[in-house]
């Protein structure tokens, strides 16, 4: 299955930032630029625009435009955290590691809330750069009976939240975690690090209407390639 039309334009654009034939300061095309270039309706535009910005790789500046940032991505820790995000929540190609329906017993990491023989569903994915670096791993448990056929969508792309929302599942509340651990020889080999490095994990716990889990997921960014910041207005509202 081909990827969507605007994710091989933003790879194509990621590309050459990433490669440095885009340094940093450059201007990009503006959206009617992009839309003529590439014979794109106005949404394609500015969703390639909004993802290459939520990726730390450009900013925006009204009536400016759109300029390549600085080599370090930079993430505004507010947006990172955000559960309504839309697209995947660490934006860049994912490989899926594996995926299976297993006991809770057996995931990574622990999930206290379910009973150990609970049946859900294990995902492990990794996330890469346009240059092939690897960028974080993810983990993803979701109880089998909240979302039995799972395991059939375009595990590449998928989004949890998203996928609920469109199922109808009665998501209420999600809570976020940060914190620093260290990492052990699997996680270090996936993420091209020595064992016992210190990361930033970002752990998501999800829950229903009725109060029982709905997801369980554990992020761990590979270090030195993202700068977290938070950024809030002091105007007066």
């Amino acid at each position: 299955m081909s990827a969507p039309l605007y994710l091989r334009i933003r790879s194509e654009w990621e590309a050459r930032i990433r490669s440095g034939e885009l340094p940093p300061g450059t201007r990009l095309p503006t959206e009617a630029e992009l839309r003529e270039q590439y014979g794109i309706g106005r949404a394609t535009a500015q969703r390639v625009l909004h993802e290459l910005a939520q990726a730390g790789l450009v900013e925006r500046h009204r009536r400016r435009g759109t300029f390549v940032a600085d080599s370090v991505r930079k993430e505004n820790l507010l947006r990172f955290v955000n559960p309504r995000l839309t697209g995947p929540e660490i934006p860049g190609r994912h490989e899926v590691r594996h995926a299976a329906v297993v006991p809770a017993a057996q995931v990574t990491p622990p999930v206290p809330a379910l009973d150990g023989e609970t049946p859900v569903h294990h995902l492990v994915r990794r996330k890469f750069d346009a240059e092939e670096t690897p960028l974080a791993l993810e983990y993803t448990t979701v109880p089998f009976a909240l979302a039995p056929r799972l395991l059939e969508e375009d595990l590449a792309h998928l989004t949890v939240i998203s996928y609920f929302r469109a199922q109808q599942v009665p998501v209420a509340t999600s809570r976020m975690y940060l914190d620093p651990v260290l990492l052990d020889a699997g996680d270090a080999e996936l993420l091209d690090c020595e064992p016992g490095v210190p990361v930033l994990r970002q752990r998501r716990l999800t829950w229903l209407e009725n109060g029982e889990l709905a997801e369980s997921a554990a992020y761990l960014m590979r270090p030195g390639l993202m700068e977290f910041y938070i950024e809030q207005s002091l105007r007066d509202e």
